[in-house]
């Protein structure tokens, strides 16, 4: 079922640029929405400094943690 949506035509606008070719609105808006990988965002600034240090922290310490679970089936 289609739905219309009321946007802005600055919105309209950055949409229609960032269309495939050949693809349509919605799958141009489900590929934009369906961005959920780090490298998607991968020097947006999206994150601050401080966010980037605590992710790094939390990356580490699951690596650490996936080691130990692995040298302890040994």
């Amino acid at each position: 079922m289609a739905k219309t949506v009321a946007i802005s035509d600055e919105v309209y606008e950055m949409l229609r640029k960032s269309r495939l070719p050949g693809e349509s609105y919605s799958a141009a808006i489900r590929r934009i929405l369906k961005r959920n990988k780090l490298s998607d965002i991968a020097g947006s600034r999206t994150l601050g400094l401080r966010d980037w240090e605590e992710a790094k922290a939390y990356l580490r310490a699951a690596e650490t943690k996936t080691a130990q679970k692995l040298m302890s089936r040994r």
